[in-house]
């Protein structure tokens, strides 16, 4: 008898221990778990408790045992013209051998070491070496700005740094060693080693004594065996970086026991993959779903996993869909901005390949409209599948989950992502009572009940109190009972879909990349022309949201010349500071922002006017014309 999606979710919550024990089975524990959960000191969670296992050994080692000339990773770039193809016997051989590396330089279990790759395999290397000798690995989105670098650097305190000369990216070359270097010297922390991949992109400088050449090491340590460090479950295993509404980012602070089962029972109930056939996901490893669903995931559950160096464009929009014919991709996951660039070209290249081996095609990172929906569904023919998650839980928090034996699939619905996943127990909380909201087509703050499931982060890196006082304790009347807040609006149909409505506090969303408009402003502000700015995220038909900015200059430019050479000596700064991908679409000046009698600013009137919406009651804004001046600027 097949069992509803309802019953089944309900029994993931209430049978909670055993369910997720019969989940452990996918993977390989060198000693069993004692405790499934121990959720005894709120709002934190161990899960697994007394298990040793290891991340690297079920992504690699499990594999190579028993299908050693099997695919693993499939390394493809349109920027430099390569390809390569490594089984997992050859995976193996090269993460030893960076395993080896790392741990001549010292490197051991516990310590950090930060990754600063372009895509390319020795990324990946990196990341698995790390989890083999049960070090802490932190990556960094390559092309990061050295300020952003180097606070990061300053956070996780690595031992080691991998870098590389340069990536590229639609054809543009970004060296990579010179914004480390300025990194290195902003940080109070110095790294003791940094070890460079050189890819023959851009020369660069070594610093004697410092900086490693990888591949005269690797030829030094290959075959050298390093074996995998058994770790108890709720060992660290990585940090990874996300926007935070303080201008200081947070290092999300993964296991690795929680992690490997909920990765594993995901590829299999979620996305549908089997051992041995291939999954591509277009994202970067500097991202979570890079880290999940490019490393992780797939080589835990035995599929091959493409890794793309590119741009969906390049050389032509068909490059996509000539990789999933070439390696016979079964499961793809993009994200919907993706999608619109394609949109744009033209739709016969989405028939010029085979693409009868692809099942479904995953799409997340931002809300996925519905006219987007429905042109790729219709040009592609398989289903398309939204889902929606966080930096911090690691994997699908909503969506619907079509494999999972016993139980009725859950139709998809375009504007939805779909329903909680199974182990979440979330809630719609009206924002100033806390209470939960029952009936359908009500607003309110997604969140989810302690204890969070396998797989979401343990706390924040180094920081247990702004864990607690950012995630469990912003949405009021949850004292006792904590509550994990998502910082999204959404609603419930009556069907029990959910539905996203943008965020509660001030990150915003530029294609699929979380940024906090507090550090744009902070960035900005630290110009000597700029009195005062506010950043607000707008909705944009391509990214989903662009950052605009509103500063108030010292002086106002008196010419429009002016006025463009102040804004791009903005942009500037903030390319060097942040990166490209924090840049405001604009810089509008203003004499003064929109605030209320008592200073507080009314960013969500900034961003309604800047979106045509109507900007509410403006009873309490202290000078009219302030809002006046944002339209006048806006409609010129």
């Amino acid at each position: 008898m097949t069992e509803t999606y309802a019953d089944f979710h309900r029994r993931s919550l209430t049978e909670r221990d055993a369910f997720w024990a019969e989940q452990a089975q996918r993977v390989d524990w060198q000693t069993p778990p004692q405790q499934i959960c121990d959720a005894s000191k709120p709002p934190f969670a161990r899960w697994f408790v007394g298990g040793t296992t290891n991340l690297c050994h079920n992504a690699v080692d499990r594999h190579a045992a028993s299908r050693p000339a099997d695919r693993a990773l499939i390394w493809v770039s349109t920027e430099v013209g390569q390809e390569r193809v490594y089984s997992f016997a050859e995976l193996q051989a090269e993460v030893e051998a960076m395993a080896a590396i790392l741990s001549a330089q010292g490197v051991s279990q516990g310590d950090r070491v930060l990754i600063y790759l372009p895509m390319i395999p020795e990324a990946a290397f990196a990341m698995l070496a790390c989890a083999r000798i049960g070090a802490i690995h932190s990556v960094v989105f390559g092309g990061f700005a050295s300020v952003s670098l180097a606070s990061r650097i300053d956070d996780a305190t690595p031992r080691l740094v991998i870098s590389a000369d340069a990536g590229s990216r639609a054809g543009k070359r970004l060296a990579y060693k010179p914004l480390l270097d300025e990194a290195i010297t902003l940080a109070a922390h110095k790294p003791a080693r940094v070890l460079m991949v050189d890819r023959g992109l851009a020369a660069f400088e070594r610093v004697a004594g410092r900086d490693l050449d990888y591949a005269e090491l690797r030829q030094r340590h290959w075959g050298q065996p390093v074996p995998c460090a058994w770790l108890e479950s709720n060992t660290p295993s990585y940090t990874l970086y996300t926007s935070g509404t303080t201008g200081t980012p947070k290092g999300v602070q993964r296991d690795v026991g929680g992690y490997a089962v909920a990765l594993a029972t995901s590829m299999d109930w979620i996305f549908g993959g089997k051992p041995g056939e291939t999954y591509f996901s277009t994202s970067d490893i500097g991202w979570v779903v890079g880290h999940s669903y490019i490393v992780y995931g797939p080589l835990i559950h035995g599929m091959a996993t493409l890794m793309y160096e590119g741009t969906p464009v390049n050389p032509d929009a068909a490059v996509w869909w000539s990789l999933v014919e070439k390696y016979r991709v079964t499961v793809m996951f993009s994200a919907p901005t993706a999608v619109r660039v394609l949109k744009k070209h033209d739709p016969a290249l989405l028939k010029r390949h085979d693409l009868s081996s692809l099942r479904a095609l995953f799409l997340a990172g931002e809300p996925l409209d519905e006219p987007t929906g429905r042109w790729i569904a219709e040009a592609l023919g398989v289903p398309i599948i939204d889902n929606y998650w966080q930096t911090e839980t690691g994997w699908p928090l909503l969506t619907v989950a079509h494999h999972i034996p016993g139980v009725e699939a859950v139709p998809t619905r375009f504007g939805s992502p779909g329903m909680p996943m199974y182990g979440y127990d979330v809630k719609l909380l009206d924002e100033n009572s806390g209470a939960e909201l029952a009936e359908p087509n009500q607003k309110g703050v997604l969140v989810i009940e302690h204890p969070l499931p396998p797989g979401a982060l343990q706390t924040v890196w180094g920081d247990d109190a702004r864990f607690v006082s950012t995630y469990w304790q912003s949405v009021p009347g949850h004292a006792r009972r904590p509550v994990y807040s998502t910082f999204d609006w959404g609603l419930r149909d009556a069907q029990g879909y959910t539905f996203i409505l943008g965020r509660t506090d001030d990150v915003i969303n530029v294609a699929g990349h979380r940024l906090g408009t507090r550090e744009i402003e902070e960035c900005i502000s630290g110009h000597p022309g700029v009195a005062e700015v506010a950043v607000v995220g707008v909705a944009d038909q391509l990214k989903g949201q662009v950052a605009l900015a509103f500063a108030v200059p010292r002086e106002l430019p008196a010419t429009s010349e002016a006025a463009l050479a102040l804004e791009g000596q903005i942009m500037k700064r903030v390319d060097e500071q942040l990166g490209a991908v924090a840049r405001p679409s604009r810089v509008l000046f203003v004499g003064l922002l929109p605030k209320t009698r008592s200073g507080k600013l009314l960013r969500r009137a900034l961003q309604a006017v800047a979106e045509g919406r109507d900007p509410g009651d403006l009873t309490t804004l202290d000078d009219p014309t302030a809002l006046a001046q944002v339209k006048t600027l806006l409609h010129k």
